[in-house]
């Protein structure tokens, strides 16, 4: 293959990875975000530090805790050198933290990057060793009467959104 095309395709692979796994993140599957990553990877993600499988049981305890996250992907950039690449992707990730008593919902919104390596092993890309670097966050109030329309689809954190009857995973 022509190298400029293989150069193509692993990046529109390496970019198909992180996207997957912040579906996995906002679906709260498991098996999704495991997929993204080699067995002995190494996750640095501020309050986590350590294996994939830890991270994963770290990720199980935290994100049941908010009504609903939202991972919003922008900028991609994607170094390839052969079997290993670099990438930054920048995302904006949203929390809905659920209402306590008097204090109401919240919106949690971190600017982040995820910056990792890559390795492609038997032919696939995953992710070796990711750093999440926060560059700014706020969090914003819910107002009360902010509830989802009665019309629409509601999302779900499981493998019941609507998005799995079309066979996305």
């Amino acid at each position: 293959m022509e190298p400029k095309l293989q150069q193509l395709l692993d990046e529109a692979e390496i970019r198909r990875v992180h996207i997957r796994y912040c579906r996995g993140v906002d679906r709260m599957d498991w098996d999704l975000i495991r997929s993204c990553y080699h067995p002995d990877a190494i996750d640095r993600h501020g309050a986590y530090e350590g294996g994939v499988e830890g991270f994963i049981k770290w990720a199980a305890a935290l994100l049941p805790d908010f009504e609903c996250t939202q991972h919003f992907t922008g900028n991609q950039y994607v170094k390839v050198d052969g079997d290993v690449a670099y990438a930054e992707h920048y995302a904006q990730a949203i929390h809905r933290t659920k209402p306590t008593g008097d204090a109401p919902a919240m919106d949690w919104i971190a600017f982040v990057r995820y910056v990792d390596r890559m390795e492609r092993r038997n032919g696939e890309w995953r992710i070796a060793d990711r750093m999440v670097v926060l560059d700014s966050q706020r969090s914003d109030p819910v107002p009360a009467d902010s509830a989802p329309l009665a019309d629409f689809h509601i999302g779900r954190r499981d493998k019941d959104d609507p998005s799995y009857q079309y066979g996305l995973a």
